[in-house]
């Protein structure tokens, strides 16, 4: 068995965008309930997720960005940043977690605590341009890692693998251009935020996926279109964008994924990580809406991690 870092914190439940809004808390309620109910939960290592610097922020993230979100974090009530992304009291605090997820889970895995490690966090981060919060996301959880794993451990490749059902447009627009970072993407397409086709960078292989493709199609992709770019590139730690709301069940979007989908390009991503980067890979939570289907797929995704 694998020894896995569960890292979670009570603040990402206090952020609430409205009763209307589906990234609501109860999605980690559903997360945490589906691994006791498995039986799974007492596999991991658990861990408080601590608050990022502004330090961490700013190598991915503007000060302007950063200054203008505080300023906006109202006392009462909910203010909206766009019609999708909104602030409670809560939010700057849970966001702040959010990205620590990522900072203390490449620490752990790169100090030899654990193989791997799971950030179940909100709110997500992949749509968190350098300086701009859009598509439920304040800063960009998985950037921040990333960055953090390329500056402290002085890594010299990383790569990004995203199969949220949305474009993680913010990563791209992080890492664009930086032969230290190779992202890999599958995505709903068109679909918001009509992102990822127009001439990517060299480092950015994205795949769009039609409404309806399926599981087959996905893993087709990812074997004959990730994979072989992947191993040419040989990364020293592997961050994943796990979005699952590719599933069948997600009204969110329209492509056709089920958990036995998302438990073999978790498979595919440990066989690859063990190759290459000593077994190295940092998950951290994104998309998936369906508060059912959202947890069985993570629970799929934590019994490949941790080989249960």
């Amino acid at each position: 068995m694998t020894t896995t870092a569960f890292i979670s914190h009570r603040d990402c439940q206090l952020h609430d965008m409205g009763s209307y809004h589906p990234e609501t808390p109860e999605r980690l309620n559903a997360i945490s309930d589906h691994m006791i109910a498995q039986g799974i939960d007492s596999y991991f290592v658990y861990h408080d997720a601590p608050l990022v610097t502004f330090e961490q922020l700013k190598r991915v993230h503007t000060t302007r960005h950063l200054e203008r979100l505080k300023r906006a974090a109202p006392e009462l009530g909910i203010v909206h940043l766009d019609p999708d992304t909104a602030m409670n009291r809560h939010t700057w605090q849970a966001a702040l977690r959010a990205a620590g997820a990522g900072i203390l889970a490449v620490d752990l895995v790169m100090r030899g605590e654990v193989q791997n490690a799971f950030c179940a966090v909100r709110p997500p981060g992949h749509h968190a341009e350098r300086g701009t919060a859009m598509g439920f996301c304040f800063f960009n959880n998985i950037a921040v890692a990333a960055a953090h794993a390329l500056d402290a451990y002085r890594l010299s490749r990383v790569a990004i693998v995203d199969f949220d059902v949305h474009h993680g447009n913010g990563t791209e627009d992080c890492f664009k251009g930086n032969p230290r970072v190779l992202m890999v993407s599958t995505f709903q397409h068109p679909f918001y935020p009509y992102s990822g086709t127009e001439n990517p960078a060299a480092n950015m292989l994205n795949v769009p996926l039609g409404r309806g493709t399926d599981g087959d199609e996905f893993r087709r992709v990812v074997s004959d279109i990730w994979m072989p770019r992947l191993r040419e590139f040989r990364p020293e730690m592997i961050l994943v964008s796990a979005g699952f709301d590719a599933h069948y069940e997600d009204e969110m979007g329209g492509l056709r994924l089920v958990e036995k989908d998302y438990a073999w390009v978790t498979e595919q991503l440990k066989i690859l990580a063990e190759e290459c980067a000593q077994g190295r890979i940092v998950s951290v939570l994104e998309g998936g809406y369906s508060l059912s289907a959202l947890a069985r797929s993570v629970v799929a995704h934590l019994r490949v991690l941790a080989e249960i």
